[in-house]
């Protein structure tokens, strides 16, 4: 364990029980929300490898143009 997860862990231990159990909470809501966003991530690199293939492809074919920001 890191000196500053310590540190969060000694500061909330000092709180009610109740604020102890919501930061709790929101711990354990954030870690599920990131393994959630690593594993679609995860399961979506064949579709992003697809739709690169086929940009360089457009791209190589003459049928894109560079735009400013302006025109977007």
């Amino acid at each position: 364990m890191t000196h500053l997860l310590e540190q969060a862990i000694a500061k909330v231990s000092d709180l009610a029980p109740a604020d102890q159990d919501a930061i709790a909470a929101m711990i354990l809501e954030e870690l599920e929300d990131e393994q959630r966003w690593a594993a679609s991530f995860a399961s979506s690199q064949n579709v992003l490898a697809r739709l690169a293939k086929k940009v360089r492809g457009e791209i190589s074919a003459g049928r894109t143009r560079e735009i400013g920001i302006d025109e977007l």
